[in-house]
């Protein structure tokens, strides 16, 4: 059983829950029921009520995936392979939720849109959006143009440092704004942090393809 995250409360201010099988008070974040040693059903906790944290966009990814790979070996279906019918289906909504909430939280955009979302916020440059931002196209089309551009792995070495670097300091960026509830700002930079990151990648991978030729 786990529970590092047992002595917090969920996202709803709701520090307790009712086992479905014993009916006895379960921690909102428990995933058994300490009484009777049934699984729970994963609620409406938030990712970071999940993993035990403090809702704030710089997290520590080592110790996420520390509690990651805990709930998910207690979470292993053969574990539940003697189990009841229900019990199986919640060990399976439990790592779906799991799995979407240490996917969202390990990768800073999709972990900047989702407190966004928590705020009430819809990020920029969603599926059918237009970025509306002449600086930041700007400088995404100089970016590209310097990769391609590029004619060797050194070359490409150098952009990718400088797209690391800047992404970097553009994530801090996103940190100080989205904790400060700048939500207007982060929206922007969250942007620009999905166009760096995409642009690593295309960099990555250009330099995968020229030392394949």
């Amino acid at each position: 059983m786990m529970n590092a995250a047992s002595k917090n409360t969920d996202a709803t201010g709701n520090g307790n829950k009712t086992c479905w099988s014993c009916k006895g008070p379960v921690d909102a974040v428990a995933l058994f029921c300490d009484t009777c040693g049934a699984i729970q059903a994963p609620g409406q906790l938030d990712h970071f009520a999940r993993f035990g944290i403090a809702r704030d966009f710089n997290v520590d990814i080592d110790a996420i995936e520390t509690q990651y790979l805990k709930q998910q070996q207690a979470l292993h279906p053969d574990r539940f392979a003697t189990k009841s019918a229900r019990e199986k289906a919640l060990s399976q909504q439990q790592a779906a939720s799991l799995n979407d909430a240490f996917e969202t939280l390990k990768n800073p955009v999709s972990r900047a849109v989702y407190m966004l979302r928590m705020a009430g916020v819809e990020p920029e440059g969603g599926e059918g959006q237009t970025v509306n931002d002449p600086a930041l196209l700007m400088e995404a089309m100089e970016m590209r143009e310097a990769l391609d551009d590029a004619g060797d792995r050194a070359q490409i070495d150098a952009i990718i440092r400088d797209v690391r670097k800047t992404a970097r300091d553009c994530e801090n960026e996103v940190a100080t704004a989205i904790n400060g509830g700048a939500y207007d700002a982060a929206r922007k930079l969250t942007t620009r942090l999905r166009y760096l990151l995409k642009m690593a990648q295309e960099a990555r991978a250009k330099k995968a393809r020229l030392a394949a030729a």
